[in-house]
């Protein structure tokens, strides 16, 4: 690729300076940028790439893509454009050799379900022997090697770079996650979906889009971005389903547990073994449970059967698929299946996912059970939800336990304090600001007749403070105390 290649991607207003013979890669932070490279600016939430040309240029930056006219030496290439913004996901894209156009790509998008949606497709199309990737919140993976993922939706730069690696192992599918704050900066730009997905949308980053109106927008832009020749796939059961796909060139398919949509699928069985869903005379057994599940099930088997799979072979393979870690994922020391008390954990971080795993397990237990919830909610978030959460936790919980989620930069016990204002009865609940000991105060006080959710970090095996990030894992935790718990002090810990 030649500097000739690029100005004439980027139909500039206007290029000064020497044009290099070669280029480098593609960046977007100034400190990633080594001698001949293309930076280029970018203005964000929290800073401006505007703001370090001139570090990228004394780093060794050969072409400057940006918004301003700016004077700059001779020897560097400026290309002035429109939007940095807009551009940089298709350059990214251009720049990587296009390996979007070579996947098909099923992107995800909606507050609760993304994670096991695209872990569900994964699997069934790795288990129906297709090499497939996925990228999310919870890992990345090219075919079955694992890599660790920072964010929902990575920026421009790294999804091109990844999916490069993905079309170099040979994967032909890719499953993605997509974000609303990706949605509205623009960083999937560029990129073909052939399926697009909707779960559902409830209360969520409203310290980012200010609106449930403008988080609704955020999402619908993916569908609004669809080719004819795409699928749309959407939960006509929830109160945006119909309205996220009304404007999608796309073609629409409205799934629903209400006769609402579609395509109306009936739940069979629903306990602590897992899902019975028939739909169109087709009997679906999934180990996963509840019945927010059970929609993710759906969902990534019509993702499937869009892309032209047998909907026969889809079932099959969705029997032994058990979806996401950290989502209602039951600890156990390996040699004890039936260890008491019972012990899930989740991810669920916002009102409508505590509620659904909450009310689920309420569901499920059996007369005499009790159910514990331990949670917190994360600092420098979205402080609204957060007596909401206390609400719910309250509604289905015999017992409740309000710990330390990521305080990030606020005080622990301020936003513990948030939460304990949403109790009717918060002198029935506990405070424990120390997420290790709250989860220990719940399994050790628990009788075997209990059920006990740690819920908020799921997967997640950080906690962060103060913008410090140590290990930590609700899983290896809440193992240890089990194991201690039940005379088995020597356990080896297994994530």
């Amino acid at each position: 690729m030649t500097i000739y290649d690029i100005i004439e991607f980027c139909n500039p207003i206007s290029v000064t300076g020497s044009k290099p013979a070669s280029i480098g890669k593609l960046c977007q932070d100034s400190r990633d940028v080594e001698k001949g490279d293309v930076f280029i600016a970018v203005r964000g939430l929290k800073s401006d790439g505007h703001n370090f040309i001139n570090e990228a240029v004394s780093r060794g930056a050969a072409v400057v893509i940006t918004e301003n006219r700016i004077d700059t030496p001779i020897r560097v290439c400026v290309i002035n454009v429109r939007s940095t913004r807009k551009l940089l996901g298709p350059l990214a894209q251009m720049m990587a050799g296009n390996p979007a156009d070579k996947l098909t790509v099923i992107g995800i998008t909606g507050t609760n379900g993304k994670t096991t949606v695209a872990t569900l497709i994964w699997q069934i199309l790795t288990k129906l022997s297709y090499k497939a990737s996925m990228l999310g919140t919870v890992e990345k993976r090219v075919n079955s090697e694992i890599f660790k993922s920072h964010l929902t939706t990575a920026d421009p730069i790294e999804l091109a770079n990844d999916m490069k690696q993905m079309v170099d192992a040979g994967s032909t599918f890719l499953a993605m996650e997509v974000s609303s704050h990706a949605l509205d900066q623009k960083r999937v730009k560029g990129i073909s979906f052939k399926v697009a997905v909707f779960t559902n949308l409830t209360h969520d980053h409203l310290d980012y889009h200010q609106s449930m109106n403008e988080y609704a927008s955020a999402k619908k832009r993916l569908f609004n971005s669809l080719e004819e020749s795409s699928w749309s796939i959407t939960n006509a059961d929830d109160d945006r389903g119909e309205w996220i796909t009304n404007s999608t060139p796309a073609k629409v398919l409205s799934i629903s547990f209400k006769k609402k949509g579609l395509i109306n699928a009936e739940i069979l069985k629903s306990d602590a073994s897992g899902l019975t869903i028939t739909i169109d005379g087709t009997e679906i057994h999934s180990p996963l449970v509840g019945e927010f599940n059970a929609y993710n099930v759906l969902q990534a088997l019509l993702a499937c059967t869009a892309l032209g799979l047998d909907g026969k072979k889809i079932a099959e393979a969705l029997s032994s698929c058990k979806g996401a870690a950290g989502r209602m994922e039951r600890v156990n020391n390996p040699d004890e299946t039936d260890q008491k008390p019972i012990v899930f954990v989740d991810y669920a971080h916002t009102p409508n996912a505590l509620e659904n795993v909450a009310s689920t397990l309420k569901e499920i237990k059996t007369s005499g059970q009790k159910l514990t919830i331990v949670f917190g909610c994360g600092g420098d978030r979205d402080k609204t939800k957060r007596p909401v959460m206390a609400e719910i936790a309250e509604q289905y919980a015999d017992n409740v336990i309000v710990t330390s989620d990521n305080p990030r930069t606020e005080d622990p016990d301020a936003i513990i304090s948030d939460i304990m204002a949403g109790f009717k009865k918060p002198e029935h609940v506990e405070a424990i600001t120390l997420r290790d000991k709250a989860i220990e105060k719940a399994i050790v006080d628990a009788d075997s007749n209990t059920i006990i959710l740690i819920a908020g970090k799921g997967h997640e095996t950080y906690q962060e403070i103060n913008g410090v990030r140590s290990h930590f894992d609700d899983r290896e935790i809440a193992r240890k105390i089990l194991s201690e718990r039940n005379g088995h002090p020597k356990t080896e810990e297994v994530a």
